[in-house]
């Protein structure tokens, strides 16, 4: 073949508009049309890279084409030559951030600054100070992971108790000894605010128009979602319930995750429970503990309660995945319980969808031991001395 100034423009022109891999054919079929010495005049009259040139004849010849990595260029990210990065930076960070008591983002606020995570890295989890990418790269992936320095004003607690930095100091305590240790499951159980059923405006932005009700007037029914979340994989346990939320329900809901759970996890021997010290679920409530502790008899588990100090239950990992479910939900009409059904289980946290259940037994308050009944079950609990209300271990008796 002939190579023509017009010939030379427009194979010139029309390798320009090609890319990928139909531009190497292209090239290629070019190339073997010129004959004998073709690579050699491809390069010096239509100013073509051999290199590419052999690609393409390589892609004609054999069939297969070539994909183009183009993401693959450059420098990697830290977690490339550092695999466990990104979750020692969640186990370091996890238990000191909160989410936003309104719900008004999915966002975490952590207390840590970037130079105060990297020297955590350093100190507990043994990387050198040459291992560890910069303050900056460690604020990105803070940043990616979720979390952000510093909450608004009203995110921050309103009060404090003399002991929340003791609890919270015994909490990171007993939250490292859950990661290292095979034999104790960590889960995090609350109940969010109770959902009224109803044509109600709940705020968000909805795609569709919708006309609601601005005030909760006379709702049709009420629904309380109650929730046993555990850190480890981000798997929720969803169980909602019309009636109240008693000490009977908590430990009946305990049973039932327990009952789905204990096949998957043979080696655990005990359940670290993370609450906030409510009414219901309280170490000093006296059904409670009497239905926690024949569930550590039942099922030969030892029982560690640690709970969360006032004002301060925002950092219960559970609440972090409410936010999510709220703002699943925000901006439509939960008009029916089928429908909050519906949503809760089209909501995924971290990937995960949870596990729901809707509980329509009707169950008794009020419900309490004697102070001598009491006084009888108190020898079986081990409280930490320092913190006696906050931190319970219940062994279980074996027969």
């Amino acid at each position: 073949m002939q190579l023509t100034d017009e010939l030379k423009s427009i194979f010139v022109e029309t390798a320009q508009i090609l890319s990928g891999s139909e531009r190497r054919l292209f090239m290629a079929k070019v190339t073997k049309a010129l004959g004998k010495g073709g690579q050699s005049q491809a390069e010096s009259q239509l100013g073509w890279d051999r290199s590419t040139i052999r690609k393409g004849l390589h892609e004609l010849e054999a069939g297969i084409r070539c994909e183009d990595n183009f993401a693959g260029r450059g420098r990697k990210p830290a977690e490339d030559h550092l695999p466990n990065l990104l979750k020692d930076i969640d186990e370091i960070v996890g238990d000191q951030s909160q989410i936003d008591k309104t719900f008004s983002t999915c966002r975490l606020y952590t207390r840590l600054t970037a130079k105060e995570v990297r020297r955590q890295l350093r100190k507990t989890k043994g990387y050198s100070d040459s291992q560890l990418p910069t303050e900056e790269t460690i604020r990105v992936k803070l940043n990616q992971l979720g979390y952000h320095l510093r909450p608004v004003i009203k995110n921050r607690p309103e009060k404090k108790i003399p002991e929340t930095d003791a609890i919270f100091d015994q909490l990171n305590q007993v939250h490292k000894e859950a990661v290292t240790d095979e034999t104790i499951l960590r889960i995090s159980l609350d109940a969010k605010a109770t959902v009224n059923i109803g044509p109600f405006c709940r705020g968000g932005v909805s795609r569709v128009e919708v006309s609601a009700v601005d005030h909760d007037f006379a709702p049709d029914e009420k629904l309380t979602p109650f929730g046993i979340f555990r850190p480890d994989c981000n798997q929720l346990y969803l169980y909602l319930t019309p009636g109240r939320i008693t000490s009977d329900f908590i430990a009946d809901c305990l049973l039932d995750f327990w009952a789905k759970t204990k096949a998957q996890l043979p080696k655990v021997k005990t359940l670290l429970i993370n609450s906030d010290n409510g009414p219901e679920c309280q170490s000093r409530r006296t059904q409670f503990m009497n239905r926690i502790t024949e569930f550590a008899d039942e099922q030969k588990l030892e029982i560690h309660l640690a709970y969360y100090p006032p004002y301060h239950s925002k950092y219960n990992p559970i609440e972090r995945v409410f936010g999510v479910l709220e703002q699943h939900w925000n901006g439509s009409l939960l008009d029916s319980v089928q429908t909050v059904i519906n949503f809760a289980k089209t909501m995924s946290y971290n990937g995960v969808a949870p596990v729901v259940q809707w509980v329509q037994k009707a169950y008794q308050t009020g419900i309490r031991l004697t102070a001598k009944q009491m006084e009888k079950l108190e020898e079986r609990f081990e409280r930490f001395e320092q913190l006696p209300k906050w931190f319970v271990k219940i062994a279980p008796i074996f027969a």
